[in-house]
């Protein structure tokens, strides 16, 4: 897999390059290549969770029931924990979650037993950078070590004219503003791969977790989106959250280094090398991934999550499996995984999402 994913994100980059050269529209082209439907399918899908793939939802909804009007996509963003939980208890008929189900909090035998005639699956669907973000005029191109931004989000780091960042900016003209450091307050996929990165990098102290810890305070908003307005309307703030919602409020984005030192900007190319590197550790249809965060790839930006659709294989009623199967068949589809290029996320490696599209085959 690993050696296909070599070959598949050389032609991503090229899409993508094609894609960035080619046009400013944020639809990214998904409108145009809309999916096919013959107007029999009706139903609502209810489905809830990662905010970080909130704009790639409405883009896939967008074309999905404008081919479908008789569907109807009901999609909460109500943060990967809330989704999960929403699944398992049986009020949607699939999660979107920025991590895989928790063994560690039992979640995939309470999912399995949710799905009753089958078992849950997770489908990576959505690649979403994360990006550190910042607020300092002044300050473009800032660089950021692992080490360093532990020290600031374990709030040990306190000034921007600390020695450490410095350090990570030798040729910088930092200001001795206080450091506001924003994180996730609901649950999140989001905040678990940046402690999972965290713990991997930068010798940070807790246990990566959906909920921030409450040892390393720091101030806490809602969502992506409202991480994103916290820093907008805060100088000296610095949080993460997924390059859409950067580039959307235009925040600042700093260089992050890699295992090998290397200061990488965030690019949808620059993850995508990261992704590449990624390893299935789930079994037949559960396509669960395990990340490398400290990858000393030349060119890659460690950041990044992969948002999966958690559903069941099997188990789903009637009515819902069909709306699922048909709606996730189109979201894994060319024309599904095409329109993320201009909205800030980069489409799966060829050699995954064709194994996506075998699982999504499968439910029934």
């Amino acid at each position: 897999m690993k050696y296909a994913g070599r070959l598949a994100v050389a032609a991503i980059a090229g899409v993508l390059s094609l894609a960035a050269c080619g046009t400013d529209d944020n639809a990214g082209g998904g409108s145009s290549a809309a999916p096919q439907g013959d107007g029999s399918l009706k139903g609502t899908i209810n489905a809830a969770g990662s905010s970080a793939q909130a704009n790639a939802i409405a883009e896939w909804k967008k074309s999905f029931q404008s081919s479908n009007p008789g569907v109807s996509i009901n999609y909460q963003p109500s943060g990967s924990g809330a989704g999960v939980q929403s699944f398992i208890q049986g009020t949607v008929a699939f999660a979107g979650s920025d991590s895989a189900l928790d063994d560690t909090k039992n979640e995939p035998t309470q999912a399995d037993a949710r799905c009753k005639t089958g078992k849950a699956i997770n489908l990576p669907m959505v690649t979403g950078p994360v990006a550190v973000v910042y607020n300092l005029p002044g300050v473009d191109g800032l660089q950021l070590s692992p080490k360093t931004i532990g020290g600031i989000f374990n709030s040990k780091i306190t000034k921007w004219d600390d020695a450490a960042i410095k350090a990570d900016n030798p040729n910088a003209k930092l200001p001795s503003t206080a450091i506001q450091a924003f994180h996730r307050s609901d649950e999140s996929g989001t905040s678990a791969n940046f402690t999972k990165f965290l713990k991997a990098t930068a010798d940070w102290p807790y246990e990566p977790a959906k909920a921030w810890p409450a040892e390393a305070q720091g101030q806490g908003a809602k969502g992506s989106d409202q991480i994103a307005a916290s820093v907008k309307s805060t100088e000296g703030a610095v949080s993460y959250v997924e390059l859409s919602f950067a580039e959307n409020s235009q925040l600042q984005k700093a260089k992050v280094a890699n295992g090998s030192g290397e200061f990488v900007e965030l690019t949808p190319e620059s993850a995508s090398k990261t992704i590449e590197a990624a390893e299935i550790k789930g079994t037949g249809n559960d396509l669960k991934l395990s990340i490398d965060y400290a990858t000393k790839a030349a060119g890659a930006y460690p950041i990044v999550l992969v948002t999966y659709e958690i559903t069941c294989e099997k188990g789903l009623s009637a009515d819902d499996s069909k709306l699922v199967k048909s709606f996730l068949t189109y979201t894994a589809s060319d024309a599904g995984q095409q329109a993320l290029t201009g909205l800030g996320y980069a489409p799966l490696p060829a050699s995954l999402v064709s194994k996506v599209r075998t699982a999504v085959e499968a439910i029934s």
